[in-house]
């Protein structure tokens, strides 16, 4: 099959997303794809500027068996722009929504993002959501604000969604399997998340604050993307723990983020937001012991009983408990991960060797 991909923010999960899958794909993938910047006009003028691409392929002779995008893409626009291609099935994946991502208080949320989410999923042939915490959420927030229009509320439209969505989390690539570590080290601990308030940096440095109070021992690494704004407590942070600190900011290469997974012993997540946690399951892949709140997609992605050691609960008090613990544990064992690597395990299912065949079998029955 011929897929036409179009890819309006190509940057972050969704180029990993798009890297992975073409890389085990049996299919033949035209990609079109802008940068990852100004997210807010991508959604705009995507559609009218990948319409204008696509006709003039099309008049070099280009043609293709169906069309997938993100939820970045109005679709609805793009196919009424590209109406030689407008047969084709559609699927659209959302990696988010712009209607459950928790504001800060003195921000308004603008409407046009989320009525493109809507009209998006409502044109697509097939709606692919990363967890179905995602799509419950996406779900039931939608029809709050559905109720919120003076008129001509669609509430059919929360249905017609959901009739047409499909659960395909993302995939990652294998871990090669990592080096010994030094007995004699205390423990290191990672958080590797968007440095914004939503993965609530400050409940993890006040966990760490008890840590060191107490006279734990640690070594730490803080990685992720930044943005034009940055919490302060990242700052202050790096002052505090710079004894500690092993890995410091933004890591430039895939590579470079993949070794500092590969470097910990523990990974931290705080999020208050999260609809997969793709860098979570990569932790556990890459053999660290991975640490999460019990809240969001976390529960479903690391589903069964022997997982229960890998939530903490979710207030800081009970992640600087489990910390502690852990580091217990690493002093008196020297390693972290139970006999069964139960972690490993899971996280072996998101493969993309595993899940591609099974995402491309699914474009062929579309």
């Amino acid at each position: 099959m011929n897929v036409l991909c179009l890819e309006p923010y190509y940057g972050g999960s969704h180029q990993a997303f798009l890297d992975g899958w073409q890389a085990h794909s049996r299919h033949q993938w035209t990609c079109l794809t802008l940068p990852p910047y100004k997210w807010q006009w991508r959604m705009r003028h995507a559609a009218v500027t990948f319409a204008t691409d696509v006709k003039a392929r099309m008049a070099q002779g280009a043609s293709w068996d169906c069309v997938f995008c993100s939820d970045m893409l109005n679709l609805a626009e793009f196919r009424g722009l590209a109406p030689q291609i407008s047969h084709l099935p559609t699927i659209v994946y959302f990696h988010e929504n712009q209607l459950t991502y928790p504001l800060r208080a003195d921000v308004k949320r603008d409407n046009q993002p989320v009525m493109t989410n809507l009209t998006t999923a409502l044109a697509a042939d097939s709606v692919w959501f990363n967890s179905q915490y995602h799509l419950d959420g996406f779900l039931a927030a939608l029809q709050t604000w559905l109720k919120r229009m003076p008129d001509h509320q669609p509430m059919s439209a929360l249905e017609m969604i959901r009739d047409r969505s499909e659960i395909h989390p993302p995939g990652i690539d294998p871990f090669p399997q990592r080096p010994a570590r030094d007995p004699a080290a205390p423990m290191h601990i990672l958080w590797a998340a968007r440095w914004e308030h939503d993965k609530d940096p400050d409940s993890f440095f006040e966990a760490l604050t008890a840590l060191q109070e107490a006279g734990t021992d640690f070594r730490l690494s803080v990685i992720g993307e930044q943005f034009r704004t940055v919490p302060e407590v990242f700052e202050t942070a790096r002052r505090q723990f710079a004894d500690h600190i092993e890995c410091w900011g933004f890591q430039p290469t895939r590579e470079a983020y993949r070794a500092a997974l590969m470097a910990a012993d523990v990974f931290v997540s705080t999020a208050q937001h999260e609809f997969f946690g793709i860098s979570a399951i990569e932790a556990a892949a890459a053999e660290s012991f991975v640490l999460l709140p019990q809240r969001l997609a976390y529960p479903e992605v690391f589903a069964g009983s022997e997982t229960a050691g890998f939530f903490y609960g979710n207030t800081a008090v009970e992640l600087a408990t489990a910390l502690a613990a852990l580091a217990g544990r690493l002093e008196e064992k020297g390693d972290l991960l139970p006999p069964d690597k139960c972690g490993v395990r899971i996280a072996s299912q998101y493969l993309w060797p595993h899940l591609a065949p099974q995402y491309d079998d699914r474009l062929a029955g579309l």
